[in-house]
């Protein structure tokens, strides 16, 4: 009714009304015919724009339109699949950096470049794998890997083929060769026994000089509860072992404790991971290892540096193993590990500066380079948003200006009845992006005057605004794009000036006691 073009006399303003009159005029279209009311109810504006919904039957009840959907998104999810490799790659660089605090200085005076310490890479370790689906049930797996280790090495190639058998299973073949090791046949088995209940079973065929050398590895695994899970391991062949544990994992924690008794190694396991709530995901962990190959202490961190980025550190304390410094670096599925071995001795110097000096190299890494770039590549990121969709802002800009413009009769009509029972006035509203804190001082403050159409809302001295943002209603439009927002309003009810401030999803309701002024203070 407010952008009904024959309410409106001036060309202009009858125009404009006819431009928002046709938007309310689709939207009225959608939720006036039960099929297309259906879906937007259940999946939104997008869902009206999947492709395929033409050859969808009428008269159809919103379940059957939510299962129609779900078809359409599962047909584009496969041929979307089609196009997805899914890479995988580890890249580990071992460093051998014990004569950093082993020197043999008394014996090799004499020696070239003696006075430095010698750093070398003893060994390194390179594997990637690729998917390549095949149908919605067939995945084709292509892996290869290269190690080195001391001057010697070698690498091996791996295929395999994975068929989803049922909801409950799958199966997987592989056949692999390598130069070290002769060729290898495998078949992994998974199946859901009962819903909190499933076995793996992986059998093995390594050929070589030596012979046929077979292998079998059998996981069962029971959820205790709703966050723990039991395992028993059993492998027979090579290494033979038979292993238990039990892995808590929640939202503040992850915790772990195993048992494993076997040919050549038998240990007891405990560790510990505390999860902080914080935007970098920040973990600390520890664990302690001990068996018939010695003792090992581990403890570390590890931080999310961007959004696809994962550092962490860990020092491992053990013997006869020594001090070593492992530092990993997680990108998207690229994986880059350094484990450092700085001595085959317990010295507390190495201990003092494997924990004291990552942490430094961290924290002026994270404040001179990591801060700065993420900086900056946010406001890029925004930037770039803002082009993008600078056509489309424009132009719900002009639609804000022109519904202001067409509201104010209406306006002025409920604040004459408003004024008459001393009901709800909007005295002053502003939308956007407010700057209280005073270290973003220098940030600009970008808002829009929204009072009209705040109190073109006001129906019985009331205003209800549900949680959504407030940029798609009627006089609004976001004046900053990718930032956050809240919506300011200072109002007057029975005559008293109320005052408050909400994030731009948030809910309001007013008038509300708690939004009064307190005029005595």
């Amino acid at each position: 009714m407010l952008y009904h073009p024959d309410k409106h006399r001036d060309p202009d303003l009858k125009s404009q009304a006819e431009r928002l009159f046709n938007l309310v005029h689709q939207a009225y279209e959608v939720l006036s015919d039960p099929q297309t009311r259906a879906i937007y109810d259940i999946y939104g504006k997008s869902g009206l724009e999947m492709e395929g919904w033409e050859v969808v039957e009428r008269k159809r009840t919103p379940a059957e339109i939510r299962e129609e959907f779900e078809r359409l998104q599962r047909e584009r999810e496969e041929r979307r699949l089609q196009q997805r490799t899914n890479p995988k790659g580890t890249i580990s660089v071992g460093v051998d950096a014990t004569d950093l605090f082993d020197r043999y200085d008394e014996d090799y005076e004499d020696v070239s470049g003696g006075g430095f310490p010698q750093i070398e890479i003893n060994k390194m370790h390179i594997s990637q794998s690729i998917e390549a689906p095949l149908t919605a049930t067939d995945t084709a797996i292509l892996s290869g890997s290269l190690s080195t280790q001391n001057g010697n090495g070698g690498g091996s190639i791996n295929f395999a083929l994975r068929r989803v058998t049922s909801a409950k299973g799958w199966g997987e073949l592989e056949f692999g060769a390598g130069d070290l090791q002769g060729p290898l046949f495998g078949l992994k088995l998974f199946r859901n026994l009962t819903p909190r209940c499933f076995v793996t079973t992986n059998c093995a065929l390594q050929f070589s000089s030596r012979g046929i050398r077979p292998g079998l590895t059998t996981v069962l695994a029971r959820n205790l509860d709703k966050n723990t899970v039991g395992y028993l391991q059993w492998r027979w062949g090579i290494q033979s072992a038979m292993n238990t544990s039990i892995v808590r994992d929640t939202k503040t924690c992850h915790f772990t404790v195993a048992l494993q008794l076997g040919i050549p190694h038998s240990f007891a396991l405990i560790s510990y991971q505390h999860k902080f709530q914080d935007d970098d995901q920040t973990r600390v962990k520890g664990s302690l290892k001990a068996g018939f190959f010695g003792t090992i202490v581990e403890y570390g961190a590890e931080r999310k540096i961007s959004r696809h980025s994962v550092l962490g550190a860990a020092v491992s304390i053990g013997v006869p193993q020594g001090v070593s410094l492992k530092v990993k670096l997680n990108r998207a599925s690229q994986t880059y590990f350094f484990p450092i071995h700085l001595t085959d001795q317990l010295l507390p110097s190495a201990v003092f500066y494997a924990t004291v000096g990552p942490l430094v190299i961290y924290l002026a890494m994270h404040r001179l380079i990591i801060k700065p770039y993420l900086r900056a590549q946010k406001e890029k990121e925004l930037e770039k948003q803002r082009e993008n969709t600078a056509s489309d802002i424009l132009q719900k800009k002009q639609e804000a200006e022109a519904a202001v413009r067409l509201m104010q009769e209406s306006v002025r009509r409920i604040i004459e009845a408003e004024e008459s029972r001393m009901g709800l006035i909007v005295v002053n509203a502003w939308y956007g992006k407010f700057v209280k804190d005073k270290s973003r001082k220098n940030e600009r403050v970008k808002v829009i005057d929204v009072t009209v159409p705040l109190q073109c809302l006001v129906k019985d001295s009331k205003l209800i605004l549900t949680e959504a943002s407030k940029a798609g209603l009627p006089g609004f439009y976001d004046p900053c794009v990718g930032e956050e927002k809240s919506l300011r309003v200072l109002y007057q009810f029975r005559g008293v000036l109320h005052q408050v401030m909400v994030p731009d999803s948030e809910a309001l309701r007013i008038p509300k006691q708690s939004h009064r002024i307190d005029t005595d203070g």
